[in-house]
């Protein structure tokens, strides 16, 4: 009989994922499947955790019975119709319906190559990889040991991020413990009954905090706070998941678990990566260096000047403080009078219309939606040549208790071809953290959450402009080292001054930011690029250490490159990687990739768009057509060729970091 590992996969995994998240208690959001397909809002938020039990069941049992007929032909039975087609469907009805059973928790044997035509290669050969990768070759023991480790994984990484988005935790500061905040942050906090301020570890309550409040006592309880999230428990499970990784890894004949994720990948191997981050981490040395003795002049100077102790080092809750400093001393870039200039509803409409413009869509709010919260609004994309809808998207922008604490971007359903050959109309959200409006001021973002906006929205609509035959392939279902790449590039329009105009204008008299204010924000793109980049080389490498070994101290490993790669300490007792999402969040073995993509994305931005126009509409929607649409049925690389009409070269992105003057091309 035929047996295909699709199978064996979902059910080790999904069940167990699903039955987590209903247990939540909370859960309200689920999908009509019978109602799958083009119809308008099909997705629904009003279900309870029964009507979502009860949908589980029955996606399993329907995905189940697919694979039970497949697995019950005779191989001189077997076709594309109901081999490869069949899985294909059933595997589109799992991933729309799996989707929006899993987004609560944040707000076949080689043997049947040989049949198939040509044309269905990339699908098969996905198949076969995937059976090779859950073990479908290996004997039925090593198989169940597998399927029991996969679940254990599973279980795990929920409850890791179930632990970061519940916690509530606190600080009370009085308003002389937070000099240096703007009158606007300190509005947005709520007080105590004798009039102290509380303020949370939510990224709009943290960041500005750090990068502002100029008394060191309150930074320095900030930062160990902050990365003392779920200390104890995560840092038990993070220690867990390793090892239990590694078995997976070994039990598949592979030396480490970071060959094993990379295998897929554009790196291909851990070795690979380990050079790519070596050969940055020896180009940014000197840069990093340097911009150290000046952040550490800066310390000695302000010690001096406020009666602080001075210590000599640069310690990790003074870092964000003095790196904002190098941009108002260099730079001269005034971030409390900027912030003023980016309400949320004027970014939001710059935005749109940028993006609308360059891909040639047309946005509309659909009224009266279902959604999950009353903040969270609904929109139609349309092509606008043809007005034809090709997608709906949700934001889901301000915090909340409960909430995924970071920004991203959930793919909701597919964008591919369904079983009447007609396309899916793909559905995807985007969650953030932007400051809520308080005491009659609007919600106002800093630069830096403009750029986080441009970026998920970007992933966004590498969602909905999907166009693929198969959901295995569609939008962000690409190489995860290349997923970064469409969102990076979109980023480069927060740092040009038209688009920035377009989204930007005082939330009081609608006024243009200043000619000279904008000018230097632009000119601080360099600022501190050696020590930013350092703290993703850190960042790639404590990844790689954690998953080439079957064991580790993870706040030990983490400590190490910090001090060795970044030359700044770890805050003694406490455990970064505690509160590190991406190590259990899919992008576990693989966190090079934002450095190995900006690579890409700054390749295409400047070769294609900034010389040809940045707000080109030709440029953007052959963007649209070989990028975006493609979704993940083309490899990278080829895309880029594609796009490029070459390999790709590394010279744009070090010239835009400051790195390297030269005009060499370094091909790739």
């Amino acid at each position: 009989m035929l047996r295909v590992l699709v199978c064996q996969a979902l059910f080790s995994v999904s069940k167990p994922l699903l039955r987590m998240t209903i247990h939540n208690g909370s859960v309200t959001c689920a999908r009509d499947c019978s109602q799958a397909g083009n119809k308008r809002n099909a997705l629904r938020w009003d279900l309870t955790p029964d009507d979502i039990s009860t949908m589980t069941d029955s996606l399993i049992n329907r995905v189940k019975a697919v694979y039970d007929d497949v697995g019950s032909l005779k191989i001189e039975n077997v076709s594309v119709e109901n081999t490869l087609k069949a899985l294909a469907y059933a595997k589109l009805d799992y991933a729309s319906s799996l989707h929006v059973l899993d987004f609560p928790q944040y707000p076949c044997r080689k043997s049947i190559k040989t049949i198939f035509y040509p044309k269905k290669r990339g699908f098969l050969d996905r198949l076969v990889t995937l059976g090779k990768r859950k073990g479908l070759h290996l004997s039925k023991d090593i198989q169940e040991d597998i399927k029991r480790t996969s679940k254990r994984i599973s279980a795990l990484s929920i409850e890791f991020n179930k632990n970061l988005n519940e916690d509530n935790t606190f600080l009370i500061f009085s308003e002389r413990e937070l000099g240096g905040l703007a009158d606007s942050y300190l509005n947005g906090l709520d007080t105590t009954e004798d009039g102290r301020y509380k303020v949370t570890l939510e990224y709009p309550h943290y960041y500005p905090l750090m990068k502002r409040c100029y008394n060191p006592e309150t930074r320095r309880t900030m930062e160990r706070a902050f990365h003392s999230r779920c200390k104890e428990v995560n840092t038990a499970i993070l220690e867990e998941l390793i090892q239990l990784k590694a078995n997976v890894a070994d039990l598949l004949g592979y030396s480490c678990y970071g060959n094993y994720v990379l295998e897929i990948n554009m790196a291909k191997n851990a070795s690979n990566v380990s050079d790519f981050l070596d050969t940055f981490y020896e180009t940014l040395k000197p840069i990093g260096m340097k911009e150290r003795k000046y952040i550490l002049a800066l310390k000695k100077r302000e010690c001096l000047m406020k009666g602080y102790q001075f210590d000599g080092q640069i310690n990790a809750w003074d870092l964000p403080y003095y790196m904002n400093q190098v941009e108002q001393c260099k730079f001269a870039v005034n971030k409390d009078k900027l912030i003023e200039y980016f309400p949320l509803d004027v970014v939001t409409e710059g935005l749109f219309g940028i993006y609308q413009e360059l891909l040639g869509l047309t946005f509309n709010e659909v009224e009266h939606a279902h959604v999950w919260h009353e903040n969270v609004k609904l929109y139609s994309a349309l092509d606008t040549e043809t007005g034809e809808e090709i997608g709906q998207f949700y934001l889901d922008l301000h915090p909340r208790e409960g909430k995924y604490g970071h920004a991203a971007c959930f793919g909701l359903q597919p964008g591919c071809r369904g079983p009447d050959g007609k396309r899916r109309l793909p559905v995807a959200a985007m969650v953030a953290n932007f400051t809520k409006s308080r005491k009659g001021c609007p919600s106002l973002l800093q630069h830096h959450e403009v750029e986080t906006y441009f970026h998920e929205f970007g992933h966004v609509m590498h969602e909905l402009c999907s166009k693929t035959t198969f959901s295995d392939f569609s939008g962000t279902l690409v190489e995860t080292d290349f997923v970064e790449v469409p969102s990076q590039m979109l980023e480069n329009w927060v740092w040009e001054k038209e688009p920035l105009r377009r989204m930007s204008r005082h939330y009081k008299d609608g006024t243009p930011i200043p000619d000279n204010l904008l000018d230097k924000l632009i000119a601080s793109r360099v600022a501190n690029t050696g020590l930013m980049n350092l703290r993703q080389v850190v960042l790639g490498k404590v990844d790689q250490s954690l998953h080439s070994s079957p064991h580790a101290d993870t706040a030990e490993v983490f400590a190490k490159h910090c001090k060795e790669i970044l030359g700044v300490p770890a805050t003694p007792g406490t455990n970064m990687t505690a509160s590190f999402s991406h190590l259990v969040g899919g992008y576990d073995g693989q966190y090079y990739s934002y450095l190995w993509s900006e690579v890409y994305s700054m390749d295409i931005y400047f070769n294609r768009f900034k010389k040809e126009g940045i707000m080109n509409p030709k440029v953007g929607q052959e963007y649209r057509r070989v990028i975006l649409e493609t979704g993940g049925s083309v490899d990278g690389m080829d895309m880029l060729k594609t796009f490029l009409g070459r390999g790709p070269c590394q010279d744009a992105f070090f010239q835009c970091k400051g790195l390297i003057k030269s005009q060499e091309t370094q091909t790739l």
